[in-house]
C-alpha cells in the first residue's frame, strides 16, 4: 500500500466552461505523497509436501499505518487503494480505517479501495491490515511501475519464526537485522529514500529429496570412477589380480545404492533412505570381495574406499553451494595419496612381471 489518489470532480463543458477553468486542477486525479510508513509483518512457517517436493508456504499477518496530509484548505475526498499481493490469493480480517474509523471498502481487480474525509490541511493516519498466505517470496513495492520512487520516513518491521531466508537480487537489504529466541526481527528504516528497488524476503527452502537424488544419481559415474581408480591402485599394489567382470559386479553393486535410494526416498525422510542405501551398498561389495579376495581387502580397503567415494561423495550434495568444493578438495586429496603411494613403484617393471606371469599361467 503506497499511494493514495483525490477523489475527481468533474464538471461538463456544456454546464460552464469558466468553472472549469478557474477549478482546473481540482478535476484531475493527482497523488498525494505519504508523509510516514509504519508497517509490520509476521512471518509464520508453513511448510506443504506433495508427492516429493517440498513448498515453501507462510502465513503472514500484515499491518500498516500511514500518514498522509490534505494540501488544500478545505475538507476533502480522498480515494484510497491498497493493492493486494495477488488475486488468487486469501485475506483474513481485510480493513482499513482512516482515523480510527472503519471505511467501506470497495474491491476491484487485486486492489481494495475506500472513501474518506481529511480536514482542510489536516493530516490523516491510514491504518490497513490483513491475514494471509503465501509460497516462496514475499514483496513489499514502493511503486506499481517500474520507475524510481521516493519514500518519507518509511519503517518496516519484519519478524519471523524461522531462519534460512534469503533477499532477492535487486531488492533492498535490511538496514538492522537481531536473531531473537523465536527467529529473527528485520528492520528497513529509511528517513528519505529515493530508489528503483522493493523490498522482498525468500523464505527458506526445504531439502528436496526428489531432486537431490536425481543429482546425486547424475552424478554417479565420477564417485564410481574414483572408487575404480583407488581398487586399481590398492590391488595393483598388494599383487591382487582383478577380472573385468569382478568389476562389473562391484559397479552393479554400487549403483544398488542410487537405485535403492531413488525409489526409497519416496516413502521416508531423504537422510534415513540415504542411511539405508549406504549400508546396503556397502554390504554388497565387502561381502563380495571377501570371497573374491580376502576379508581384510574387503573391508578395509574396498570398504573405507566406497564409504569415502560414494557416501561422503553423494553426502555432499546435501550442501548446496559447497558440494563442488567438497568434491573439488576430494580429488586433490585422493591425487595426493595415491601419487605418495605409487611414486616409488616403477610402473613398467610391474606391468612388465604381471603380463610375464599371466604369460606363464597360460602355458
Amino acid at each position: 500500500m503506497n499511494y493514495f489518489t483525490d477523489e475527481v470532480k468533474t464538471v461538463t463543458v456544456e454546464e460552464n466552461r469558466k468553472r472549469i477553468e478557474k477549478q482546473e486542477h481540482y478535476n484531475a486525479a493527482h497523488f498525494v505523497a505519504l508523509e510516514s510508513s509504519h508497517v509490520g509483518a509476521d512471518f509464520q512457517i508453513d511448510y506443504r509436501k506433495k508427492g516429493l517436493l517440498w513448498f515453501s508456504t507462510y502465513r503472514v499477518a500484515f499491518d500498516g499505518t500511514y500518514t498522509f496530509k490534505n494540501p488544500m484548505g478545505r475538507e476533502e475526498v480522498f480515494t484510497i487503494r491498497l493493492p493486494l499481493p495477488a488475486k488468487q490469493a486469501v485475506y483474513d480480517n481485510l480493513q482499513l480505517t482512516l482515523d480510527g474509523a472503519p471505511l467501506t471498502l470497495s474491491y476491484g481487480g487485486a486492489e481494495v479501495s475506500a472513501i474518506g474525509r481529511v480536514a482542510a490541511n489536516g493530516t490523516g493516519i491510514l491504518k490497513a491490515g490483513y491475514r494471509s498466505q503465501g509460497l516462496d517470496n514475499w514483496s513489499y513495492q514502493f511503486s506499481n511501475g517500474e520507475e524510481v520512487a521516493r519514500i518519507n520516513d518509511f519503517h518496516l518491521l519484519i519478524k519471523t519464526n524461522f531462519g534460512g531466508f534469503d533477499f532477492p537480487e535487486n531488492t533492498l537489504s535490511p538496514t538492522e537485522k537481531r536473531e531473537t529466541a523465536q527467529g529473527w526481527e528485520l528492520k528497513w528504516d529509511y528517513q528519505n529514500l529515493v530508489s528503483g528497488f522493493n523490498v522482498s524476503l525468500r523464505m527458506p527452502q526445504k531439502l528436496q529429496p526428489g531432486p537431490l537424488a536425481g543429482k546425486i544419481s547424475y552424478f554417479a559415474p565420477v564417485s564410481l570412477f574414483f572408487f575404480f581408480f583407488l581398487i586399481f591402485i590398492l590391488s595393483t599394489l598388494r599383487g591382487i589380480d582383478l577380472h573385468p567382470m569382478n568389476y562389473f559386479f562391484l559397479a552393479a553393486a554400487f549403483f544398488a545404492f542410487h537405485l535403492l535410494l531413488a525409489y526409497l526416498c519416496d516413502h521416508i525422510s531423504i537422510h534415513a533412505a540415504f542411511a539405508i542405501s549406504s549400508l546396503v551398498s556397502i554390504l554388497l561389495v565387502v561381502s563380495y570381495l571377501r570371497l573374491v579376495v580376502n576379508l581384510s581387502f574387503a573391508a578395509v580397503d574396498a570398504g573405507l574406499s566406497q564409504l569415502i567415494y560414494l557416501v561422503l561423495f553423494s553426502y555432499a550434495f546435501f550442501f548446496e553451494g559447497f558440494t563442488g568444493l567438497a568434491v573439488t578438495i576430494g580429488a586433490i586429496l585422493t591425487l595426493f595419496v595415491v601419487m605418495q603411494m605409487t611414486g616409488r613403484i616403477k610402473w613398467t617393471e610391474r606391468f612388465a612381471n604381471k603380463v610375464a606371469g599371466e604369460g606363464f599361467a597360460t602355458r
